[in-house]
């Protein structure tokens, strides 16, 4: 337990979390941002997890390698016109910039992967600045496990190159009515101007193409030759435009290759490839198989939306959504641990190749969802 800092709210509101109210259901009593409890790490404890998280990292590697050599893209529920742009951009090594790994962990066991947001991954601002910040106001002289800032402003810096000369794009979609999803690009448009690069906002409804010139422009009709985008992939693909994709010149972070791990059956293709391995569950593709306690999750599901989870006893969660038609994966469950009734997954950035920084959302149930809370960390030196 903590106290909270006087004016909090104006103080995490400043420091780009603008949206802590909008994105969180009215009706709860808790925050979103709650300094009022945080979690205690020992350094040996996180320079473990650091390992497995960039281990996990490399396993997510090989599952991309598999599916473009055997072409298992069905599995994933990827429609096959999209394999040769897939293949393409993992064949090219498009660059990638960053990806979130949620955790099940209760500080005894090994840490165990719930799944993977490899493409647009939120929680970043609160993540990388604000519980820093949190950290040096009221435990001045510990540490944390977060150098998500620095770690994202050399990657841009490592990646530019790779690029067109010109702007980056920086594109979040107007559908969004909290401001977490423009406040997080603006965010990653700040990292990327420290690194030295150009870079305009734009909105994803303000994309356009101009069959002309064969090209994506923004609203001045100028190319768009760098898009960094907070909106999924699927969606993107779904798109009329979407079909012209891969004959446009335009580089997009994150990459196509990365709708293979955006997909909850990346779990599956893991557990095949490295069965029984420490760090992951047993999953399975539209089957629960042998698992007597298992959770059902939507391959492109979001929030907790559309999940069930049944153990021996029957039917024990069941959330409402509208996922689910492209298939479901089938993963042991595991509890998350208790604590005071509230139950946490550790989100473990990666940037790059390196594991960089945590972020830990609790809930007072058994899925994860928008009720969750931000809860800050620090290590004791």
């Amino acid at each position: 337990m903590s106290d909270p800092r006087p004016d909090w709210e104006k103080i995490i509101e400043g420091q780009g979390l603008a949206f802590h109210r909008t994105s969180h259901p009215e009706h709860l009593t808790r925050p979103y941002w709650d300094e009022s409890v945080h979690y205690v790490f020992e350094m040996d404890e996180v320079l473990a997890l650091e390992q497995t998280v960039e281990e996990l990292h490399r396993m997510c590697l090989q599952a991309v390698e598999h599916v473009v050599t055997t072409g298992r893209y069905a599995a994933l529920g990827i429609p096959e016109w999209l394999a040769p742009l897939i293949e393409a951009s993992w064949r090219r090594r498009d660059p990638y910039l960053y990806g979130r790994f949620d955790l099940r962990y209760d500080g005894r066991g090994p840490a165990k992967l719930l799944e993977y947001n490899a493409d647009t991954p939120t929680a970043l601002v609160e993540s990388s600045i604000v519980q820093w910040y949190w950290k040096e106001d009221v435990y001045g002289s510990d540490d944390q496990w977060n150098s998500i800032h620095e770690a994202l402003v050399a990657r841009w810096q490592h990646i530019a190159p790779r690029f067109a000369r010109g702007p980056v794009h920086f594109a979040w979609t107007n559908e969004d009515e909290t401001g977490e999803e423009v406040m997080t690009i603006a965010y990653m448009q700040e990292t990327a101007e420290q690194a030295g690069l150009r870079a305009m906002a734009i909105s994803m409804e303000d994309v356009g193409w101009n069959a002309d010139r064969r090209r994506f422009v923004d609203l001045a009709e100028q190319d768009i030759r760098t898009l960094c985008k907070l909106y999924p992939w699927e969606w993107i693909v779904s798109e009329p435009f979407g079909r012209f994709i891969p004959e446009a010149p335009t580089a997009w972070v994150e990459p196509a290759w990365k709708m293979l791990l955006s997909n909850k059956a990346l779990l599956v293709l893991l557990w095949e490839l490295f069965p029984g391995h420490p760090n992951l569950l047993p999953t399975y593709l539209n089957t629960p198989r042998d698992l007597t306690s298992y959770i059902q999750k939507p391959l492109l599901g979001r929030e907790g939306a559309s999940m069930r989870i049944v153990t021996p006893e029957g039917p024990l969660v069941v959330t409402e959504g509208e996922y689910g038609a492209e298939g479901f994966v089938f993963q042991e469950f595991r509890a998350l641990p208790d604590f005071d009734g509230e139950h946490p997954v550790l989100g473990a950035w990666v940037v790059g190749d390196e594991s960089v920084g945590l972020g830990i959302r609790e809930t007072s149930g058994l899925i994860t969802d928008d009720t969750s809370s931000f809860v800050p960390h620090r290590i004791p030196l």
